[in-house]
């Protein structure tokens, strides 16, 4: 059985029950049955930090995953520990209103791309980032997440 945790450091958070379930639908789309992931909702400032910290760049960013499988840490448990993804609510209103769509796709489009960042996918050259995005929207579709 698939454990997500959603944890709010910012006030405007919402959407926190439909952000573990499909967390939960996209790792099963993925056939993953074990994994643990956690979602941490943050602001600007701190996914700022996260950024320079831990990528050498030093601005505002919608969405930073941290992939456990990548590291160089072994293990070894029942459960794939994935990894921890975290969102800029306020960089999430701002896209959402740039996009035209809702809050709620914006966020729920976000947490998809980091789940898929947490189980390998990138988008790094133009067939991974065509197979990503392929899976993204059809995953945001299967739950019935329209632009």
């Amino acid at each position: 059985m698939n454990k997500v945790m959603c944890f709010k450091k910012v006030e405007n958070a919402k959407y926190v029950k439909d952000i573990v379930k499909i967390v939960k639908y996209t790792l099963k789309k993925e056939k993953v049955t074990n994994g643990v992931v956690n979602v941490i909702l943050v602001d600007d400032d701190e996914i700022r930090n996260l950024n320079k910290t831990y990528r050498g760049i030093d601005k505002v960013t919608d969405v930073i995953s941290f992939a456990l499988e990548d590291s160089k840490m072994n293990i070894k448990t029942k459960e794939r520990i994935l990894g921890d993804i975290y969102i800029s609510v306020p960089k999430a209103i701002s896209q959402s209103i740039s996009y035209g769509h809702s809050f709620k796709r914006e966020i729920l489009f976000l947490t998809v791309h980091g789940t898929l960042h947490l189980l390998g996918y990138d988008h790094m050259n133009k067939e991974d980032e065509e197979k990503m995005f392929t899976r993204q929207e059809m995953i945001l579709n299967g739950f019935r997440i329209k632009r």
